[in-house]
């Protein structure tokens, strides 16, 4: 049936080319419509022209060709540096059904065809009375006929306007120059042209033990290696974000370390307290001096210092990419990398121009891990006028852990507590919260269910158990993990909110809008005792976000 559907097509093609050759050229003009409502500024057009009909959005260059003297569909792209194009023989298109059921449209008898496509449900209304064929949703072709209407899922239409004589001939597109390719290469150029990806880190050693010789100064777009090579820092330039969505994306491998280690990627500014420790040592952060009297170094937003504003807590696997030819198990294909994206959008509107991005990659293996990283700006419209307030309040994780910064094992002696002044005219605040547990024995409280509070003012606003118990999806990200004689491996293992290869997901607590001046944040979790030489700890980051109104 597929077989003589797409002869009978081309045969109509033909005909529809023989009559082109004698009929006047004609240009169909179509609205868009979403849920019953005109998408404003955006008309599609469909240009019949000697034996090519083109496709394009308003004044825009068309990108869309029907080829009648080769039998195919064109897709073509422009990009900064080339076009390319892609052809699909009408044989391969699939044909939609007809249907009982007739519309008039611009006067035109249209007759009605269903086809589903990737699990869509696509409806045409098509003529034969213009003696064309074509549609401006070129993955429908229907048997001898022009669509005047196109309806996707019941809620997306495409819907002609107008049938005219073009007033002037347009001059003809010089597809015979573009050079092409095939659909998987065309797929991939069309997506990358779709957003710009800046990238910042390629493929950099995270280890510890080097020699290290950083760069004189502050030069952007220099890598610079700190706390013995467990962290890289690069001062770039953050391009301008106006409306739209940012990603942050990372990918990791081992270059050596076989273990499961925590990374973070934050950021700091040329005034940041933190940046001087890197450069000079620790002595550079104020401390926070818990019951017991033990010190823990910048860990709390004060008066001259803001803790590290964390954009990514993720976690590298047991050894992807170094052992997966160490640990040969059939049927088992390791990954390649641990791929990471998160949307960071809100955590990007209020930063300097010139900002520090950086890496932390825990663990004490010479061989370490390879990191690369990039930011994925997505265009959209600007729906605010209004900027967004950003102030990292507290960052236990020990970025500068291999140079003695303490763990965050306060939690067993006291709270975590820090004020914050909230500005004028900051409203819709909401608080960014990452926690993981760690302590890697039995009874520690990596493998302990624990509840996280945290409080406002005294008043609980969160109370939740962070726990992750779908580690053994990731199995394939863990070439080293450790087997157990029931069969389980250590990656399969449920974790206080982490999993072997993965990022962990922030907490989104909205505060509403608070008053102008000093609010009290405090953290509390009920951490395990140590056993012998082992420890727990908890790594938790709150970043204050809120919009600052614009009257």
């Amino acid at each position: 049936m597929r077989k003589f559907r797409s002869t009978l097509l081309l045969f109509c093609f033909l005909l529809a080319a023989s009559f082109m050759a004698q009929s006047q050229n004609i240009l169909v003009k179509y609205e868009l419509l979403s849920n019953g409502k005109i998408i404003e500024n955006q008309q599609l057009n469909l240009l019949f022209q000697d034996s090519i009909s083109s496709v394009y959005y308003n004044d825009e260059t068309p990108d869309r060709f029907i080829d009648f003297r080769n039998s195919t569909i064109i897709r073509t792209l422009t990009t900064k540096t080339d076009t390319a194009k892609q052809s699909t023989s009408w044989s391969e298109l699939e044909n939609p059904e007809e249907v009982p059921g007739l519309d008039t449209i611009l006067g035109f008898v249209c007759k009605r065809a269903r086809l589903s496509l990737y699990s869509n449900q696509i409806e045409v209304w098509y003529t034969d009375s213009l003696g064309k064929i074509g549609s401006p949703y070129t993955s429908v072709m229907p048997n001898c006929g022009m669509v005047l209407k196109v309806v996707r899922n019941g809620n997306f239409e495409i819907r002609a306007i107008s049938v005219t004589k073009p007033e002037e001939k347009q001059p003809a597109f010089p597809l015979d120059k573009i050079h092409e390719v095939n659909e998987a290469e065309f797929n991939v150029l069309q997506i990358r042209n779709r957003y710009t990806s800046i990238p910042f880190f390629r493929d950099e050693l995270i280890n510890f033990g080097d020699s290290i010789v950083n760069p004189e100064g502050s030069i952007l777009n220099k890598t610079y290696r700190y706390s013995k090579g467990t962290v890289i820092l690069k001062k770039i330039v953050l391009p301008h974000f106006k409306g739209g969505q940012v990603f942050m994306n990372v990918s990791t491998h081992s270059n050596g370390d076989a273990y499961d280690r925590t990374g973070s990627v934050f950021i700091l500014t040329d005034t940041s307290g933190m940046l001087k420790a890197m450069q000079k040592g620790l002595d550079q952060l104020p401390v926070y001096v818990v019951n017991d009297s033990t010190k823990y170094q910048g860990i709390v937003a004060e008066k001259g210092y803001v803790p590290p504003l964390e954009l990514m807590r993720f976690f590298t696997s047991f050894g992807v990419g170094y052992f997966n030819d160490k640990t040969k198990i059939s049927g088992y294909h390791w990954a390649d990398s641990c791929i990471y994206k998160e949307e960071v959008t809100e955590l990007m509107g209020d930063l300097p121009k010139e900002v520090w991005i950086g890496v932390f990659i825990g663990n004490y293996d010479k061989g370490g891990h390879r990191v690369s990283l990039s930011l994925d700006v997505y265009p959209g419209e600007e729906i605010s006028e209004n900027k967004s307030w950003v102030f990292s309040a507290f960052n236990t994780l020990n970025i500068m852990e291999m140079s003695d910064q303490n763990y965050a094992t306060l939690f067993l002696y006291d709270s975590l507590r820090v004020t914050v002044d909230i500005p004028e005219k900051v409203v819709n605040l909401k608080l960014i919260y990452t926690t993981t547990g760690h302590g890697g024995w039995e009874h520690g409280d990596e493998f302990v269910p624990k509840v996280n509070e945290i409080f406002l003012d005294d008043s609980l606003i969160f109370h939740q158990v962070p726990w992750r118990t779908d580690c053994g999806t990731y199995r394939l990200l863990n070439p080293a993990s450790g087997n157990f004689g029931n069969g389980l491996s250590s990656s399969d293992l449920s974790r206080s909110n982490w999993c072997p290869g993965t990022l962990t997901q922030p907490y989104v607590i909205h505060l509403g809008n608070l008053t102008p001046g000093k609010h009290t944040i405090k953290v509390a979790i009920p951490m395990g005792s140590p056993e012998g030489g082992s420890f727990s700890a908890w790594n938790v980051s709150g970043i204050l976000v809120g919009v600052i109104r614009n009257d």
